[in-house]
């Protein structure tokens, strides 16, 4: 039986979303959507298929299996929503929701049961993510002792003035954080371990002229067991550099930037590489949007929930939301 497949916003990101159903055994894209003419009427052209301006007429049109939610940030929870609402299956890009409040509302809405859902933080299906955590679950390497992240990239101003809501509390929920730094925020607490208590900052040190939110932050964690991690991210830098995140243990030292190298206490070191990207999309998306896409439609008839759950998804977005009271005290539109 073919799954009917529709996908709500084409821009940027939607790329990849096309890319990965086209190549599914069984998956029929039937429909798009999109606010913005042009981009809607280019999606309609390359994939030949019908497009709505509203989401709502076309789910009640062609009652499509799964919607792919690529929307920007203030969309996710509400159109995920009345999806989950009417049985449709849902796949939502990162992060969860541009408010905790919406995202609460996703995960109570998910709860229910009405369909599956999931959360694409896709660079948990990367080989070196996945081999860590393997690594680090086995309990080989010994106790974890601490950990270590960055982000060490650049944007430019015309990368926001081409898609002003990402500059934006209301339209992007927050600014580096939440629209770049978060796959790394997700990978550090899901490989480390839940995060109890948080400290940090965020600031605007290099497009203050440009966007409204930051484009720079610190903190340092405390994740269940005990364990500290200290995390640096800035938008300030000359070049988009490879992620960096350090995990000590007991027996070994694991070094992801690119490729993942474990260094072990006797001396021996193992390297693990990581995939290459096919896809059209942005090196920077990470190579695994294809695999945990293929997963989620492989797992339709499970009855349990998808891992990446929006509970799972909500982790981040706490932590996050989390610097974002502690740097901005006086302002409520950025935490609600």
């Amino acid at each position: 039986m073919t799954t009917t497949v529709a996908v709500i916003g084409c821009g940027d990101v939607s790329t990849v979303h096309f890319e990965a159903v086209a190549k599914l055994d069984g998956a029929s894209l039937v429909a798009v959507c999109d606010t913005d003419p042009q981009r809607l009427a280019c999606a309609m052209a390359n994939w030949s298929v019908p497009g709505y301006a509203d989401y709502l007429t076309l789910i009640e049109a062609v009652r499509p299996d799964v919607v792919h939610i690529c929307t920007p940030h203030d969309r996710h929870a509400a159109v995920a929503i009345d999806c989950l609402e009417r049985g449709v299956n849902v796949i939502v890009e990162k992060p969860l929701a541009h408010t905790l409040a919406a995202g609460q509302r996703l995960v109570e809405a998910a709860s229910a049961g009405r369909a599956k859902i999931a959360v694409c933080f896709q660079n948990r299906y990367n080989a070196t993510s996945q081999a860590m955590h393997a690594l680090l679950s086995s309990g080989e390497l010994g106790a974890v002792t601490g950990a270590s992240a960055t982000v060490m990239w650049q944007r430019s101003a015309e990368y926001y003035q081409s898609r002003p809501w990402r500059g934006t509390w209301s339209g992007g929920g927050g600014g580096l954080l939440m629209n770049q730094a978060i796959h790394t925020v997700d990978l550090l607490q899901w490989l480390v371990g839940d995060v109890i208590a948080v400290t940090g900052n965020a600031s605007t040190r290099f497009l203050d002229d440009t966007i409204e939110v930051e484009d720079t932050a610190e903190f340092v964690a405390e994740h269940s067991g005990g364990i500290r991690s200290a995390f640096y991210a800035t938008l300030a830098n000359p070049f988009n550099a490879p992620v960096t995140l350090d995990v000590v243990t007991e027996k070994a030292v694991l070094s992801l930037k690119g490729d993942l190298t474990v260094t072990h206490e006797d001396g021996r070191v193992d390297i693990v590489p990581e995939r290459t990207s096919g896809s059209g999309g942005r090196s920077y998306w990470g190579v695994s949007h294809e695999l945990l896409i293929s997963d989620f439609y492989a797992r339709l008839d499970d009855a349990k929930p998808f891992w990446i759950s929006p509970a799972e998804a909500e982790k981040s977005l706490r932590i996050i939301k989390d610097i974002y009271r502690q740097s901005y005290p006086e302002s409520t539109h950025t935490v609600s």
